[in-house]
């Protein structure tokens, strides 16, 4: 992807499509802008709009991002429904170059660029260089990827780890999960770990406490009534919290990420002081013999904006060749 022309970034949520430009300068993505998928009926449209509205030269080439697995063929994107097809994006687009990734490879490859600005360590431990990295994050869905360094750079490795089993610990978390397989079949960690989990999270605590129901709560609406005190929502937001936790300890147990686990995603960070670093840790940590082993581990929280397109734009850097 060299041009004298910009190329497209898009970073394609369950919920939003956000877009950049990235120039040659290195100056990263510039011109972002986010829009919610449910206004257009397909990338295509949603790229072009977002390309009406900015200066300059069309790109010549684009990396997109897409909540769901990849392939090379046409694939359906799992919770926006979107419709992707890559002949059609690129013939409808005129680019010489595309390329799709899944979203959270996006996420993962925005780990090296993040400062210290851009993070918020929870607890303590200490990432060993070059080691692999977990990321981890509740969104519309919930996402995993992870890093390893590979003959002088970083290589992403992709998955649907967000659709494991969920992995209840205490008796409350087995009711839940009980509840949500009776009604499901199938209790996923993203059933629970994610914006509509915790709305699940909240419907299925009222259930179990014998409530009325009138319709279920946003996700906001459940952050909200539980920073102001309100008893079963913060229940939700501990049982979510707590059953990430769980997860993201699962998962550095898994990949042996000793470079430590970054939480992702726009959830977390509105939680405020809902996310206690040391609640957090306690059950991250809980894994009997290998709590030692977690201990060493650092958790941080990715409060950086937009880093899936800082990703897209770091992956097009490593792509290019060197001294250029």
């Amino acid at each position: 992807m060299r041009s004298d022309r910009p190329i497209l970034l898009a970073d394609i949520g369950g919920t939003n499509a956000r877009f950049a430009l990235l120039g040659n300068d290195d100056q990263g993505p510039h011109a972002v802008r986010r829009s919610p998928c449910d206004d257009y009926s397909g990338l295509t449209e949603a790229a072009e709009d977002y390309l009406s509205a900015v200066d300059g030269p069309r790109p010549a080439g684009a990396i997109v991002a897409v909540a769901g697995p990849v392939s090379a063929g046409e694939f359906t994107l799992t919770n926006s429904g979107w419709r992707i097809s890559p002949a059609q994006i690129r013939k409808s687009l005129n680019l010489s170059d595309l390329v799709i990734v899944n979203d959270f490879v996006a996420q993962a490859m925005a780990v090296p660029v993040l400062s210290g600005r851009d993070l918020r360590q929870l607890g303590p431990g200490a990432a060993r260089a070059e080691a692999p990295v977990a990321v981890i994050g509740p969104g519309t869905g919930l996402g995993v990827a992870s890093l390893v360094r590979c003959a002088g750079q970083w290589q992403p490795i992709e998955g649907e780890g967000g659709h494991v089993t969920y992995s209840p610990v205490t008796d409350r978390e087995m009711q839940v999960a009980a509840s949500v397989r009776d009604r499901y079949g199938h209790c996923s960690a993203e059933r629970l770990l994610s914006g509509p989990g915790l709305a699940l999270l909240h419907e299925t605590l009222a259930r179990l406490n014998g409530a009325e129901i009138a319709e279920p709560l946003e996700p906001e609406t459940v952050v909200r009534r539980a920073r102001g005190g309100d008893p079963r929502a913060r229940e939700a937001v501990t049982l979510f919290l707590d059953g990430l936790a769980t997860a993201a300890g699962n998962l550095v147990l898994t990949l042996g990420a000793s470079g430590g686990v970054y939480l992702c995603g726009g959830i977390l960070p509105r939680l405020g002081a809902l996310l206690d670093p040391a609640a957090f840790r306690r059950r991250f940590e809980e894994k009997g013999r290998f709590a030692e082993y977690l201990a060493a581990i650092p958790t941080y929280l990715v409060t950086a904006e937009e880093p899936a397109l800082r990703g897209l734009a770091f992956i097009v850097r490593q792509r290019r060749p060197r001294g250029r």
